[in-house]
């Protein structure tokens, strides 16, 4: 038995509203695709896409650089890449030509013109956005998917940008037929997808939801780019300017915009802790404040097939003894002193200009293909049964996985999700793409999702 992947009953609209898909140019556009995870999603599509008949284009403001960018990619692509179907099950449709690049067409577009925007997303059946921070520069592009019956996604963790949106677009967008999907990178794909796996196998095997999901991160590397960087320091800055961002922030149950929504006590890991069962001690995970928000969501748009009382919490594992222990605290103190100095002007200013990485720059290519993520599930029913389940991806979260997390969600929202079924309005991966995604992501090497014992 599968979880529906059908809309909540007021997430309705008149398909008509929106623009059929062979009416638009472009199956994908990728705006801001000169950032710097817009390049490495560039690259990826550019070698997925190699022998597939797909027209695409690359949008941002600067012509010379969407070109330099093109140039880059045809060398690239000239070349072949098998790693660009690694672990495909029907890899062999893919190789038909591995040397004839499939080559993005040129867009201008700028955030700060609304005409350019609406012109570029009239072109496309699917828009994909890098442009961050979302909450300085997202709401035009918003605006304009919703406007035009569009379909969007995007690599948010900004909750509280989620949040203005819905409350700004929701209507609109169930009119005009556009699917707006956030957080379609490491923040929230595995967690979500995580979480929905779990339930779909919880389902098969006891004919029942799991009521309470502990997710683990077992083990991950990689680093931060300074868009990431960016995206932290304005969240930051509007908590501490605003109590009632605070408070946002705050809520479980932010992106929940059902009136009768749940008001359930979840577990929070914000000081250090030990895990009795498995032996270890338990450190904050900075991505909890979305993944957790985005999953609520999702149980509330598959019409609570997760359960009304379900309770889901993250946290990183830590050694035993007192190794894990100094980690702990030491990891938690780290976390408490950046928030603590990037919530003040002069402080935020200080260590974004002199320490962090600066916009534009992450990771290197080394660096991406060498980092990894581990996250554990652990899903108990209410009658104690217990299931558990792991997703893995072997490239550095942030970027490598997140890149290719993102592209594929594109492709499946445009090619493999109906319309009728999904319409327009605010979704989740898990809610609006489910079971398509999660066999996307499998297919093609992205993640990995698997049934576990207790370990």
């Amino acid at each position: 038995m599968t979880l529906p992947l059908t809309a909540s009953e007021d997430l309705t609209t008149n398909p008509s509203s929106s623009a059929a898909p062979n009416t638009r140019d472009y199956t994908l556009i990728l705006y801001g695709a000169t950032s710097f995870v817009g390049q490495i999603t560039a690259r990826y599509l550019s070698e997925f896409l190699q022998a597939q008949p797909i027209d695409w284009a690359i949008a941002g403001r600067h012509k010379n650089k969407l070109e330099k960018l093109k140039q880059a990619l045809m060398g690239k692509s000239a070349k072949g890449n098998d790693n660009a179907i690694n672990n495909c099950a029907d890899a062999s449709a893919h190789k038909g030509d591995m040397t004839t690049p499939n080559l993005p067409n040129i867009i201008i577009a700028n955030s700060e013109d609304d005409e350019s925007l609406v012109a570029m997303c009239q072109q496309g059946q699917v828009i994909i956005s890098t442009v961050g921070p979302y909450l300085e520069y997202g709401e035009p592009l918003i605006k304009a998917c919703v406007q035009t019956g569009t379909d969007y996604v995007d690599l948010t963790g900004e909750t509280i940008f989620i949040k203005d949106m819905m409350d700004n677009y929701q209507a609109e967008a169930q009119r005009s037929g556009a699917r707006i999907v956030n957080s379609c990178g490491f923040d929230s794909i595995p967690s979500d997808l995580g979480v929905y796996f779990t339930q779909q196998q919880a389902k098969q095997r006891y004919d029942a939801p799991c009521s309470r999901i502990e997710m683990r991160v077992k083990s991950a590397k990689g680093g931060l780019s300074g868009g990431t960087i960016a995206s932290m320091a304005t969240i930051f800055a509007e908590a501490s300017q605003d109590k009632a961002r605070r408070q946002q922030l705050a809520d479980p149950y932010l992106l929940n915009d059902d009136p009768q929504a749940p008001q359930v006590s979840q577990v929070t890991h914000s000081v250090p802790s030990y895990d009795e069962t498995h032996e270890c001690w338990l450190a904050p995970f900075i991505m909890d404040s979305i993944n957790t928000r985005i999953v609520h969501r999702s149980n509330q748009l598959l019409h609570y097939a997760y359960g009304r009382d379900f309770k889901y919490d993250e946290a990183m594992w830590m050694p035993s003894g007192l190794k894990g222990r100094a980690m702990s605290y030491a990891l938690t103190a780290g976390i408490g002193s950046f928030a603590l100095a990037m919530s003040f002007t002069k402080s935020r200013e200080l260590i974004s200009e002199h320490i962090l990485p600066k916009s534009g720059d992450g990771p290197s290519k080394k660096e991406q293909n060498e980092g990894h993520f581990d996250l554990r599930f652990f899903a108990t029913t209410t009658k104690g049964q217990r299931i558990n389940s792991k997703v893995t991806g072997n490239k550095d979260p942030g970027y490598g996985s997140t890149s290719r997390m993102l592209a594929q969600a594109a492709l499946c929202l445009g090619q493999d999700t109906n319309k009728r079924d999904i319409k327009g309005g605010f979704w989740t991966p898990a809610a609006a793409m489910g079971d398509a995604l999660t066999d996307r992501l499998c297919r093609y090497g992205v993640l990995n999702f698997s049934l576990i014992d207790d370990c």
